[in-house]
């Protein structure tokens, strides 16, 4: 049995797709292994979004390379920078036996048959065909939660993002297919589903022409045994009354949502081409407000092509206005093949790094505030691990990876995927201490 090993960088979309490219060579017969350095065959599954996960990509790339002068025979490249830049890495990384765009995944056999038999392999340009619909999934999260693929590509064409070109139309999974997959995951043990996609808001606008997402997040909530429900990537324009009576109501609902708002200023937002405008987010926000609890997250980025320092300013003050629990700050990356990449000013690398470490820490302080008004109070926690004495977890109030830690002080034995409630004892900026 041939080893074969997998790295997945980028986003939670990727994490499924690597997941389903270990399913179908585990049924092949392949041995999956955790350490690169036991693999005989290693899948580097790209992202390709932004100047910083290019480079990382790349660099991933060459490192593992170097393997092939131990043990490694043939390295892969799975995901976006592959479909985006194909027959490129081919040329520019030779240590690479194949290239297969994220519309291709699943000929990962056959790829693998192909270069055995000394062929070096491409394989690109069907994002918009992609079918992978029935492939299994062995997943990479914790058993205790897992990512919920519920539409893939998008088509809101926003003039920064290369992800429509990657990743091709928007096309939502119908319904009784994510259903089967959130009640298939619960079985193997999954208490928390995360429902994303490129725009999971728009889900079932081309498959039942209308927003669809409420009556999705109604039918998973009636599985037995899910306990939380997150949503990931809504996008303002789609936020409908329907949309926030879902959440607010369904108990398995976790109150929080994750909701790219990008810009505060009508002129970024109009250059941008976000289907929004500063009326339309204050309205979303107001609504989700409503909610008792209700925790937002968002990103802005700073340093688009244009962006005055009165525009800049602008989001300054709506940030420390509207006081969102989470906020992730990205600065403009000039991509080619998009529309930003041909406006005028671009911004400096300096400009864009001073706005965004000034927004980080204006957010810093209103999420230690946030997290002040947490101490005294009792919170539920799914415990994660256990590190120096302490264990570890997430509340409602946190997604994995993006946000912050819960630490809860315990003499009770307790293990990853229980929920306790725990009294929170102390804050810092982004976590909190709790005991049980």
């Amino acid at each position: 049995m041939k080893n074969v090993g997998i790295i997945s960088l980028g986003c939670p979309k990727n994490t499924i797709d690597s997941e389903k490219m270990l399913a179908i060579l585990k049924e092949k017969g392949y041995n999956i292994v955790n350490d690169e350095n036991k693999a005989d065959i290693l899948i580097i599954n790209t992202c390709g979004f932004i100047e910083d996960a290019k480079r990382e990509s790349i660099e991933c790339i060459i490192e593992m390379g170097k393997l092939k002068k131990h043990r490694l025979k043939y390295l892969i490249a799975t995901g976006c920078l592959s479909e985006r830049y194909n027959k490129e890495l081919l040329k520019e990384l030779p240590e690479l036996d194949a290239v297969i765009g994220t519309g291709d995944f699943h000929k990962i056999a056959e790829v693998i048959e192909k270069i055995e038999k000394g062929k070096t392999v491409l394989e690109y340009g069907h994002a918009n065909l992609l079918n992978d619909e029935g492939i299994q999934r062995i997943l990479t999260t914790p058993n205790y939660y897992a990512y919920l693929k519920i539409a893939e590509g998008c088509s809101n064409a926003c003039s920064f993002c290369i992800i429509p070109k990657i990743r091709g139309r928007y096309r939502s999974r119908k319904m009784e297919d994510i259903l089967r997959e959130a009640e298939e995951l619960v079985k193997k043990g999954a208490k928390e589903l995360i429902l994303i996609a490129q725009d999971t808001t728009k889900y079932g606008v081309d498959v039942y022409k209308k927003f669809m997402l409420p009556q999705l997040l109604k039918e998973i909530s009636k599985i037995d045994g899910l306990k939380w429900i997150r949503l990931l990537y809504a996008y303002p324009d789609s936020v409908t009354e329907e949309l926030v009576e879902e959440i607010k109501n369904n108990e398995k609902i976790v109150k929080y949502i994750d909701i790219p708002l990008q810009h505060s200023h009508d002129e970024v937002l109009k250059r941008m081409n976000r289907n929004t405008n500063r009326q339309k987010i204050e309205e979303v926000i107001s609504r989700l407000r409503s909610i008792p609890n209700m925790v937002i997250r968002t990103t802005f980025m700073v340093g688009f092509p244009g962006e005055t320092e009165e525009e800049f300013e602008d989001l300054k003050q709506f940030i420390k206005e509207k006081r969102f629990e989470r906020v992730g700050v990205f600065t403009y990356s000039r991509e080619e093949g998009t529309k930003s990449y041909y406006m005028k000013p671009q911004i400096k690398k300096s400009v864009k790094i001073k706005r965004q470490q000034e927004l980080m820490e204006i957010q810093k302080e209103i999420s230690y505030q946030h997290n002040l008004s947490k101490v005294g109070k009792q919170l539920e926690v799914l415990i994660e691990g256990f590190e120096d004495g302490i264990y570890y977890g997430r509340s409602y109030m946190d997604a994995p990876e993006i946000d912050g830690v819960v630490y809860v002080k315990s003499n009770k034995k307790l293990k990853a995927g229980d929920f306790v409630v725990a009294t929170i004892t102390d804050a810092y900026e982004y976590d909190l201490v709790g005991e049980y």
